[in-house]
């Protein structure tokens, strides 16, 4: 019986398939298998029950220059865009079922669904597909017949534990497929619609934004006793100030961020070295030094480094609140409407009047 193109179906592998999965990437694939972490789907192509093919779709690479060149994204909208992107991080036909064109028909089921599937399981939109090929081995044949776009080679590092590895070597080949006509435009924008947005607004920190943050705390008071201080004012505030920066909200999830950050990242912070490994503040001292710390020098201090770091405003926003319990003299309920800039999240000016009741 002849492989017919019009009856393979693509379905998402069910749980007590996963290791046969797993199974077959090991056996089969030239990288391995994958562990399922995070955002991850695993499809597998059948035609009458039989299994010809098999995806994995993760989470996007955080960096790599020709895809970013092409978005046209910066740091200050690629960290929190990232997520609408996904990564086709495995791709295996198996031995016994290499047709022509059955590569390109399986990639192109997957992308039929994969943005409903997404939605369904995560939450959120994805509008970008990414892929990365190894030119040594493939060309990328399938994904060009697929109509994926091919941008350009990686510059070769490879993520790790500390973070990139200092040689580059192996570049791959980087494929893209938008999902939407407009992927592009909405990944870029200045500003995200709200059907997109998944959180509060984050920014991915440059290296050179880490060595500077600190210091615009070098001038404010400690308010710590000199006895007992393991790590400065000004590291403790820089690393707080970062996690603010990327989304992180409440002492804890402050004090988790400092914890994933590598030891380069560490070490830009300013951290104190004990044995040979760069140390990051606990939550407690993070939260002893928010609470005694002047806010007016905080808040002095961040604008100044907003001020040098922030990007150039496209467009304004107006953000009016009612200040709950506060009554001016003549009983009316206190207004501030204040104007902030869409991508420096800079307040230009605000302005303060009472409500009649």
């Amino acid at each position: 019986m002849s492989l017919k193109l019009n009856e393979i179906q693509v379905r998402r592998v069910e749980r007590g398939e996963e290791a046969s999965f797993q199974g077959l990437m090991r056996a089969h694939h030239y990288l391995g298998c994958l562990p399922k972490i995070g955002e991850t789907i695993w499809y597998v192509a059948t035609w009458n029950g039989e299994w010809l093919a098999l995806a994995s779709f993760s989470a996007a690479a955080w960096k790599c220059a020709v895809r970013d060149q092409w978005i046209g994204w910066g740091y200050r909208h690629q960290y929190d865009r990232l997520n609408l992107a996904a990564n086709n991080s495995r791709f295996l036909i198996l031995p016994s079922w290499h047709r022509p064109n059955l590569g390109s028909k399986v990639l192109s089921l997957c992308e039929r669904r994969i943005a409903r599937d997404w939605q369904e399981s995560f939450g959120h939109p994805l509008l970008l597909l990414e892929t990365f090929v190894d030119p040594e081995r493939f060309q990328g044949t399938v994904y060009k017949a697929a109509n994926w776009l091919y941008l350009g080679l990686t510059r070769g590092f490879r993520r790790t534990r500390e973070g990139y590895n200092g040689d580059a070597k192996s570049p791959k080949k980087v494929f893209v497929k938008p999902l939407r006509p407009d992927a592009r435009s909405v990944l870029s924008g200045p500003f995200l619609d709200s059907a997109y947005q998944t959180g509060e607004p984050r920014i991915m920190l440059s290296a050179e934004q880490m060595r500077s943050l600190p210091g615009f705390f070098t001038d404010i008071p400690d308010p710590r006793r000199s006895q007992g201080r393991r790590h400065g004012l000004r590291v403790v505030l820089g690393i707080a100030a970062g996690a603010q920066l990327c989304g992180m909200k409440g002492y804890s999830a402050i004090s988790d961020w400092a914890k994933k950050l590598g030891q380069k990242a560490r070490e830009r912070f300013g951290c104190r070295r004990v044995n040979g490994r760069y140390i990051v503040p606990s939550e407690y001292i993070i939260r002893d030094v928010l609470i005694r710390v002047d806010p007016q020098d905080l808040d002095r201090a961040l604008q100044r480094w907003n001020e040098v770091h922030a990007v150039a405003d496209t467009s304004l926003a107006l953000d009016g609140k009612t200040m709950c319990n506060a009554i001016d003299g003549e009983d009316r309920q206190v207004q501030v409407m204040s104007v902030i800039g869409h991508e420096s999240k800079i307040c230009y000016t605000q302005k303060k009047w009472g409500l009649c009741q």
